[in-house]
């Protein structure tokens, strides 16, 4: 997962700097189409921090063996010195600072506090059309006029670069820095 959340990191956030990365196989049996039990040789998990540029962290948790209990398949929270924002594919919640209640914490007594109540929906304000039809529809344009496309083979190559810096990462449990690639690096 981590080439696709390269071009969501860079894109929303902030260029990736660096990353450390754990995976793991968490379901090593399988059953394939005809009942067949087989053992798993890919990991279903990685579990990644990253340092963008700007200063911001990230951290993101890709898992096939995770059951859901959220507002939605993924979840996006970005939190900030003057308010947090939970974003899933159809619905955004924000909470600004001043609104941010005080929970007492104490591990001996049932929460009171109904977090999730504290919430408000950002209303919708235009009606997005579906995000993969759009790269579709732009990439065809692209083709048909032969202009420039945004996401050419320097993107592709920034996330097979991810990719490979997480898996050194894991081998060697370490932070691990994120080179910026030129268009010379990948022989455009």
């Amino acid at each position: 997962m981590l080439p696709h959340w390269r071009y969501v990191l860079d894109n929303l956030f902030g260029a990736v700097k660096a990353v450390s990365c754990i995976g793991a196989t968490h379901i090593t049996e399988r059953v394939d189409e005809s009942g067949a039990v087989y053992r798993a040789d890919a990991d279903d998990a990685a579990y990644a921090t990253f340092q963008l540029e700007g200063g911001v962290i990230a951290h993101i948790n890709s898992s096939w063996a995770v059951r859901v209990r959220r507002d939605d398949l993924v979840t996006f929270q970005v939190d900030g010195t003057h308010g947090s924002a939970v974003a899933g594919l159809t619905h955004c919640y924000s909470q600004h600072r001043v609104n941010t209640p005080r929970p007492v914490w104490n591990p001996d007594q049932p929460q009171t506090m109904q977090f999730q109540e504290q919430w408000d929906e950002v209303p919708d304000t235009q009606v997005y059309e579906n995000g993969f039809k759009l790269q579709w529809e732009d990439f065809i344009r692209h083709v048909v006029e032969n202009k420039p496309w945004r996401f050419d083979l320097l993107e592709g190559a920034k996330g097979v670069q991810l990719a490979e810096l997480g898996l050194k990462s894991w081998a060697e449990r370490r932070w691990v820095d994120v080179p910026a690639l030129s268009a010379d690096a990948t022989g455009e």
